[in-house]
């Protein structure tokens, strides 16, 4: 089997059906990571294949009895390694956690597991998620299978390049600002970010806690609907986590394909100077492509834009210099070699040798943000920002059922690519505010640019509003088959 072929749902299907055994499918993906990951470097823990076998031996069985029912039974998945899991080893890409194995799982991946789904590794990123390359990993950085001499794009790259790759079926990720849909986007594959509380963050490792949400990666929009029906709604182990209506819905139910009269808006502002000309043609093509499936798709302003980044970014770096701040060489995880001569240098030279710089450069920006005499400056007036912002957003959403605009404007650039900050600084712009706002966003492909590299189109909706997000995506996916490029077999756009 080769699974870049293959969609999860389809994989569940072959098992109901007899066609395959779980036990084959897990050794499919076994071996498709093994003959791949060294060129892609997907993968931090891939799990024992006889643990993992005994595994499909037990949920085989399961199926064939009829006490396991899901679309998804059977079916192997990786864990971005920033997402607990009992008794495998889980970094968050950091020397800081080289060691670390959590003795208990986060509640997403029990539900999957309770589904059925078989977790078969770990997943590289940025270290502790911060990043948009997927280069700041201390086991190195993750590769795009379309070009293995560019980035995978970040924080959720490994998740990304496994599945684009054909080394997984399907994937979770996380998204504090971008993190999902902007590697969907440079891999060519379907990510997307749920409304923040829809999905419990328990167990996740956190970088900022009121932006970070877990999210699927997957073929397409079909698999990805199918994951958030597992892992979707209230957890009691998690306050921010919601149970409304809208997540107790099957949102797989609600794809339909049928868009007629959505209104859609174009963010002018999303399609300026600074935005590659390939990137541009494919969004405004993907556009045409929902016009004539029957929407309506008109041009507007998003006038905040502009301090989305300045407003995420003071949130981010202060909310990640609090979640780090127990990594201190005590409990668990790195500790520098000793003798100490006090506490504060245990603290001091664990932290500083455990972190890589790009986390303490955000750990020190955080810090200096919430001090005294320069929190009112910076972190409250980055709160009435975000606050702002989200007003905007739902003044827009008045008129409009969703927001169409490119993930990033540029698709993947070279490994160590020197960018410059203001490169650097467009990377995020058109994703976080989705999170500041905290609405669900999809990336789908929707085409390649000049030298084949794919370009990702993000849908963005209203609070709670994922299964019309969804539709959306799935609408386009099937007047579409950009999703179902696979690299080395060509990129026409």
């Amino acid at each position: 089997m080769r699974i870049e072929n293959v969609s999860a749902l389809e994989v569940g299907r072959q098992i109901r059906s007899g066609e395959k055994t779980v036990a084959e499918i897990v050794s499919s993906a076994l071996d498709a990571i093994a003959a791949g990951d060294g060129r892609l470097n997907a993968f931090i823990t891939v799990c024992d294949r006889g643990a993992l076998l005994e595994r499909a031996a037990e949920i085989q069985e399961k199926i064939d009895s009829g006490a396991l029912t899901s679309p998804l039974a059977g079916v192997p998945i990786g864990i971005k390694d920033n997402i607990c899991t009992e008794g495998v080893l889980t970094t968050a890409a950091s020397k800081m956690l080289y060691n670390f194995i959590p003795p208990y799982s986060a509640t997403v991946v029990e539900r999957l597991e309770e589904a059925g789904m078989i977790v078969v590794g770990k997943l590289n990123l940025d270290e502790f998620a911060m990043g948009t390359t997927s280069e700041t990993s201390y086991f190195g950085p993750v590769k795009n299978p379309w070009d293995v001499s560019r980035v995978a794009g970040g924080s959720s790259g490994g998740a990304v390049a496994a599945v684009a790759g054909g080394e997984i079926f399907a994937a979770l990720g996380t998204d504090t600002g971008g993190s999902i849909r902007l590697p969907a986007s440079h891999c060519g594959v379907t990510g997307f970010k749920p409304t923040y509380g829809a999905v419990s963050r328990y167990g996740g490792i956190a970088l900022a806690s009121s932006l970070d949400q877990i999210g699927p990666v997957a073929r397409d929009v079909a698999d990805c609907a199918a994951m958030m029906d597992v892992i979707k709604g209230k957890d009691p182990l998690d306050a921010t986590s919601l149970d409304l209506p809208e997540t107790r819905a099957n949102w797989t139910e609600g794809l339909n394909g049928s868009i007629a009269g959505k209104r859609i808006a174009l963010p002018r502002e999303c399609f300026g100077d600074d935005v590659d000309a390939d990137v541009k043609a494919r969004v405004f093509a993907a556009a045409e492509t929902l016009r004539g499936l029957g929407a309506v798709v008109e041009e507007i302003g998003l006038p905040l834009l502009d301090y989305v980044i300045p407003a995420y970014s003071v949130i981010m770096t202060a909310e990640a210099s609090s979640n780090l701040a127990k990594f201190d060489g005590v409990k668990y995880g790195f500790r520098a070699e000793g003798p100490f001569g006090s506490v504060e240098e245990l603290y001091r030279r664990t932290r500083g040798e455990g972190f890589g710089p790009e986390v303490i450069q955000r750990i020190l920006l955080g810090t200096f943000v919430l001090s005294a005499g320069y929190y009112d400056v910076y972190y409250k007036k980055a709160l009435q920002v975000k606050a702002l912002i989200k007003e905007q957003f739902d003044e827009i959403f008045s008129r409009y059922d969703a927001i169409l605009c490119p993930n990033a404007p540029h698709t993947a650039p070279g490994l160590g690519e020197e960018m410059d900050h203001h490169r650097r600084y467009l990377s995020d712009i058109f994703v976080a505010s989705a999170n500041l706002a905290g609405l669900p966003a999809l990336s789908a492909p929707c085409g390649f640019d000049a030298k084949g590299m794919p370009v990702g189109v993000q849908i963005i909706g209203q609070r709670l509003s994922d299964a019309l997000v969804l539709n959306l995506g799935y609408a386009f996916q099937q007047a579409t088959d950009y999703h179902k490029r696979i690299p080395g077999e060509g990129a026409a756009v």
